[in-house]
């Protein structure tokens, strides 16, 4: 989830980043990840939607977003048509993972297509139905969440002409299963996370000092390339692109929208501007998204304002009060509608806004939120 209020900056210091993987060492512990989700997560995560068989069908550059978090770190992409079977025989406490597709997946998805006996693709998933004879085959569609609509409809035509009708019966949507796998987190994950977070914040110091800015000749768009520069140094990627706005005393304060959407593309930074930055990395495949301020000091001052500490106070009990309500079973809309209640109550003026992350920058909002340091929200349906 993006972080609301952040700690405000002064324009003087970066500190040393960690230490990041080199893109092998990276594929090493994606891989390992990936492996330990596919080997102990996924079993729970079926018996817990009711699906005992999921089929995930997705064509090369065409990629189901679910698809795209089980490949492997040197798949960049779904190859032809890649189907992946996963089977869940809850009596033997056994997972099958399997591959309609002319290669094993990485070390844990294997190949399960014979071309020499099934020619046809389809042939040969309907023949491992067949032999499994399933209580319900999930299938990634969904009216409401896009990350489980990943099905397109001529996949879903191709296969439900193959399928004999006994079977096309107990095709079920696996929204539930394809939000629960994208949205929880392992123990490995939520210790990276930390880290990721970690290396982003340092990032934004290093960006909101004196190394890169110069008041009156720094822009704001020049901060922004030099992040996204600095990404690509440190190996690294971003999921979108950095936004840095300004405010300034001398001129009107706007809303939100024209502060920050509609703002002016490139702002040259003075003494006594707050700055403001929107920024996110990826990195072992999870994405951070943070938010901070920084105040550019005046010749004559030596510390922020009194009236920005004061409403950062403000925002900071905002987000207390916000965060008190994280309780597990609870929906979104009532969080928002009591921390808008008790904040209008202790006499602030609240604006909320939140999104969850992990395999994607904007995933997958759910009724279910546990109550942790954000971003490691591990939720489970």
């Amino acid at each position: 989830m993006k972080k609301l209020i952040v700690t405000l900056l002064l324009l003087f210091s970066y500190q040393i980043y960690a230490q990041i993987l080199t893109p092998k060492e990276q594929s090493k512990v994606i891989d390992e990840i990936l492996n330990e989700r596919l080997n102990y997560l996924l079993p729970f995560l079926m018996d817990k939607s009711d699906i005992d068989m999921w089929v995930i069908i997705s064509r090369e550059y065409n990629e189901d977003p679910v698809i795209r978090t089980m490949l492997p770190a040197n798949w960049f992409a779904a190859r032809r048509r890649t189907i992946l079977v996963f089977y869940r025989n809850k009596k033997e406490n056994t997972l099958e993972k399997l591959a309609v597709a002319r290669y094993d997946i990485g070390k844990t998805i294997k190949s399960a297509w014979d071309k020499t006996k099934f020619p046809n693709q389809w042939d040969a998933v309907v023949d491992i139905i067949k032999k499994r004879n399933p209580k319900k085959i999930g299938l990634n569609y969904s009216e409401h969440f896009g990350i489980a609509d990943g099905l397109t409809h001529n996949d879903y035509k191709a296969f439900t002409q193959k399928l004999p009708k006994i079977y096309t019966k107990r095709i079920v949507s696996a929204q539930n299963l394809a939000i629960s796998w994208i949205e929880t987190r392992t123990k490995r994950e939520q210790v990276i996370y930390r880290q990721l977070v970690e290396i982003t914040h340092k990032m934004i110091s290093e960006a909101f000092s004196s190394k890169v800015i110069t008041p009156g000749i720094t822009t704001t768009d020049d901060v922004e390339w030099w992040l996204r520069q600095k990404i690509v140094k440190m190996g690294l990627q971003t999921w979108f692109h950095p936004t840095i706005d300004m405010q300034r005393s001398s001129l009107p304060l706007k809303n939100f929208i024209n502060s920050f959407a509609k703002r002016k593309k490139s702002q040259l930074i003075l003494p006594g501007d707050l700055l403001h930055c929107d920024f996110g990395i990826t990195y072992l495949r999870l994405n951070s998204d943070c938010q901070e301020h920084a105040y550019v000091l005046k010749p004559n001052e030596n510390k922020v304002p009194i009236y920005l500490v004061n409403a950062f106070k403000k925002g900071n009990q905002l987000q207390d009060i916000f965060t008190n309500y994280f309780i597990l079973g609870k929906t979104g809309n009532e969080i928002l509608e009591k921390s808008l209640n008790e904040a209008k109550n202790k006499g602030l003026k609240p604006a909320i806004y939140s999104h969850p992350l992990g395999y994607y920058g904007h995933s997958q909002w759910v009724c279910g939120i546990n109550k942790m340091a954000c971003p490691l929200t591990a939720i489970i349906l």
